[in-house]
């Protein structure tokens, strides 16, 4: 009788362990990989576009330059000092300014598409690229800033009236409580506004400030500079915790619309306006940076939206990195066709992007509905 019992309180053996408790499956380890293979992508493309230009720099020279920097050391023989100064001053800026900027472009895309629920707006619907447009060119005729040299004045002009149409249309928005598709036609009036106005100082300026403007306006990063290249991840690094942090708000807007989003405890009106601040202050430093550079921030989130889904906890990072494999290789393609000419990055972005997205109109329907 004793030992039926204590049989009967013994230990269940280790196969009969309940299965649930084993380590659950990670739902999400597709996103990841593939946010960890478009890593390394981005960082191969961004290897052979420093090795593309007339001056036959390789591999190997790229290396040795990053070396050179890490150690503090400066090579004696002139040839090598030549193409080291090419990489560090000219090329790594160059890619890592197209890096960033793509990035930036499309995070603001993807947050302006999230908040508004709409996915063809794109960073300039709200009509901050015609204001910094504008700036832009009242700078050069003002100043008589050029556009190839990324003058202080053109900056600061792209940036103040930027940020003017972005106050314009947050406060707009915050005293009259505008619906998300009212602040799109809103958008579009400021866009034909400021565009009118640019196309005043084209019509009355003289022969050398029209083609200076019109440069600008094709989007380029010729030119670039490292305090760019540094500003522009400043602003990345500030934006994306907060960007993080609101993920799941944004889902709520997104999915569930701004009633349901309100009934799960989430404050629409402060994190619209905050993220909206945030994306038309990526998109306004950009384009002051680089000119008028279209179509990344439109496609970008649609291509992330296909590998990783709607979630934006992954949809954003890995929008970044597209929207920055996208601007690489539009400059890289730039520097390749009329070597050693050089084709502004905006108009290889357009002629890409404008297919592609056509594409994704037509054979993806019920993405866009």
């Amino acid at each position: 009788m004793s030992s039926v019992q204590t049989e009967s309180h013994s230990p269940p053996l280790p196969h009969s362990l309940p299965t649930n408790t084993r380590k659950p499956r990670d739902r999400y380890t597709g996103q990841k990989l593939a946010i960890g293979l478009g890593i390394a992508a981005v960082v191969i493309t961004a290897l052979v576009g420093i090795q593309i230009g007339t001056s036959g720099a390789t591999l190997v020279n790229v290396l040795q330059t990053f070396w050179a920097k890490i150690t503090g050391t400066v090579p004696t023989d002139r040839t090598t000092l030549l193409m080291h100064n090419v990489v560090w001053e000219l090329r790594l800026p160059r890619v890592l300014l197209a890096i960033l900027g793509g990035a930036a472009l499309a995070v603001a895309g993807t947050l302006f598409q999230g908040l508004l629920r709409n996915p063809l707006v794109s960073p300039y619907t709200l009509g901050i690229a015609p204001a910094a447009a504008f700036g832009a060119s009242l700078a050069i005729v003002v100043f008589g800033a050029t556009a190839g040299s990324a003058a202080v004045s053109l900056v600061i002009g792209a940036l103040l009236f930027s940020f003017i149409n972005t106050a314009l249309v947050l406060s707009l928005a915050s005293s009259r409580n505008l619906h998300a598709t009212t602040l799109i036609l809103v958008g579009i009036a400021l866009s034909q506004l400021f565009g009118a106005l640019t196309a005043c100082i084209q019509y009355f300026a003289e022969d050398e400030v029209l083609a200076a403007i019109v440069r600008w306006t094709w989007g380029s990063v010729n030119n670039s500079a490292w305090y760019q290249v540094l500003a522009l991840f400043a602003l990345l690094a500030l934006a994306f915790p907060y960007i993080r942090f609101r993920s799941s708000a944004l889902n709520a807007i997104a999915f569930a619309g701004d009633d349901s989003a309100k009934s799960l405890g989430v404050a629409v009106s402060t994190v619209r306006l905050q993220t909206i601040a945030i994306a038309a202050t990526l998109t306004a430093v950009t384009i002051a940076f680089t000119g008028i550079i279209g179509f990344v921030g439109l496609v970008a989130p649609h291509i992330a939206r296909l590998v990783v889904g709607p979630n934006h906890r992954f949809l954003i990072a890995f929008s970044a990195i597209i929207g920055a494999l996208l601007l690489v290789v539009a400059d890289a393609v730039g520097r390749l066709v009329i070597s050693p000419g050089v084709i502004p990055v905006g108009i290889i972005d357009a002629l890409v992007g404008a297919p592609i997205f056509l594409y994704l109109i037509l054979s993806r329907q019920k993405a866009i509905e």
